[in-house]
């Protein structure tokens, strides 16, 4: 069954002098969140941007990922810190996402640091919001037991 998701924003003004604001998703968490082309390039200032979006939910679906692989595993989390990094950059084809670097510091009894890094890179690979970005934005994980 297919769920889908929604996220609606009003936006006033150019592109370099306009602002917008994320007035409402379908979960109702969330709302009312500025967002503006300096967030995007500059200092945030309190505003949100796309990118930090991005890294939201990469973060959030790759600790999903992780935990299910843990589990499978036999060696369940206590707990798994995670956090992404996603980079907007200039090139000469203009501004884009450069990359998204996932760092995550696992408490695990009973695994050691190798599997816990080769299920690290599993779940990079196998989250969705990885598989949205791959092929257009370089991914990486750095992995840690605490």
């Amino acid at each position: 069954m297919a769920v889908q998701r929604r996220a609606s924003v009003t936006w006033n003004g150019n592109l370099a002098t306009g602002s917008g604001t994320i007035t409402d998703v379908t979960s109702g968490a969330f709302g009312g969140l500025p967002v503006s082309w300096p967030a995007r390039t500059e200092e945030a200032n309190g505003k949100t941007s796309p990118e930090e979006l991005i890294a939201a939910a990469h973060a959030a679906c790759f600790s999903m990922a992780l935990s299910a692989r843990l589990a499978k595993n036999e060696t369940p989390a206590d707990e798994l810190s995670v956090s992404a990094t996603v980079t907007f950059d200039k090139t000469d084809a203009g501004w884009g996402i450069a990359s998204s670097a996932l760092a995550v510091t696992g408490k695990v009894p009973g695994i050691d640091a190798a599997k816990f890094q080769e299920l690290a890179l599993s779940a990079k690979d196998g989250c969705p919001v990885s598989g949205a970005l791959k092929g257009n934005v370089a991914l990486s994980v750095e992995a840690t037991l605490a």
